[in-house]
């Protein structure tokens, strides 16, 4: 059967930046007006956050135009160091033993790089299954050597999952630029513009209408912020995003509101989960890296759930 990967490579495609340059303009001048007016301190605290972010954009826009402008691989190598930042993080943040670092050594500098060399060089076989069975079976293997049977499968299921998370799924959202689609004629960066872009403004919008009208928690010993009103308010903006950026993609209206709908899902279910370990480590971000977003992981959780199901989903019904 032939693999969905495609030979042909998008060169440019950087004109759709005009439209989010435009967005974070206003974006900021919207932010700069409403801080100036926000007199209560909870209003601050929200326009502070806001702001924050809303800088945090301008410098990740940058790096991923520049990313684009490299071509399909200096795009995947961008992810590449995102998803080796993020395992960073993971792992850091559900500490192992010292029995486990000739295991992460492997992890860190050979299953990581490997994985995205495949996907590079548009191997669909191995990028496959090089981490969900070979690594994932090798993990344990290289860990018994050491002898040390403590907390043996805890361990082991923590770089499992790193791997997996940090690495696989976040990796699926490169590899969207080589899928085989004859509507796009080659040019898949539009599609992964339009995948990121409706992820993070699916974030954006369900904080925006959580904080403004946000009553009923959905789950609030995992994370308070997140209510039905900001879920719906902020994922039927993000369906409306989709159906008006259709021409990005080899979708019609109708498909891309869908897919919207799917990817602020997916989306969503990954920010609950990543909260959860968040909150059962006893932390609030999982990094510094990125100011006033946390780490790399903070802004990377939606991604790595949602990526691998658009993907697969956009490959089979869409080539």
């Amino acid at each position: 059967m032939k693999h969905p990967f495609s030979s042909a490579n998008d060169p440019t495609l950087l004109y759709l930046f005009g439209g989010t340059l435009g967005l974070l303009i206003i974006a900021s001048v919207i932010g700069w007006a409403l801080a100036k007016r926000a007199s209560s301190d909870a209003a601050k605290v929200t326009m502070m956050n806001l702001n924050a972010r809303t800088r945090a954009w301008w410098g990740m826009v940058a790096v991923f135009a520049a990313a684009l402008a490299a071509g399909n691989v200096g795009t995947t190598v961008l992810f590449g160091l995102c998803s080796f930042m993020a395992l960073r993080e993971f792992i850091t943040l559900t500490p192992t033993k010292p029995g486990d670092h000739r295991t992460l050594f492997w992890v860190f500098f050979i299953i990581t790089p490997l994985h995205y060399y495949y996907l590079a060089t548009q191997w669909y076989g191995m990028f496959l299954i090089l981490i969900p069975v070979y690594a994932f079976l090798f993990v344990p293997m290289r860990t018994v050597l050491a002898g040390d049977c403590e907390r043996f499968l805890e361990r082991t299921a923590k770089i499992q999952w790193g791997l997996m998370i940090c690495v696989y799924c976040i990796s699926h959202a490169p590899a969207i630029l080589w899928l085989d689609l004859p509507a796009l004629n080659g040019h898949n960066a539009k599609l992964l513009f339009w995948f990121v872009a409706i992820v993070e403004m699916s974030d954006v919008m369900q904080y925006v209408w959580g904080k403004t009208c946000g009553r009923r928690k959905i789950a609030p010993n995992v994370s308070p912020g997140k209510t039905w009103e900001g879920f719906i308010g902020g994922g039927l903006t993000t369906m409306a995003l989709g159906a008006a950026l259709w021409w990005a993609t080899p979708f019609t209206i109708a498909q891309a509101a869908g897919m919207a709908a799917l990817v602020v899902i997916m989306g969503f279910a990954g920010g609950l989960v990543m909260s959860a370990i968040k909150r059962d480590r006893g932390v609030k971000d999982w990094g510094g890296a990125i100011a006033g977003h946390g780490g790399f992981m903070d802004r990377l959780d939606s991604l790595a759930f949602a990526a691998p199901v658009f993907f697969h989903v956009t490959g089979y019904f869409f080539r």
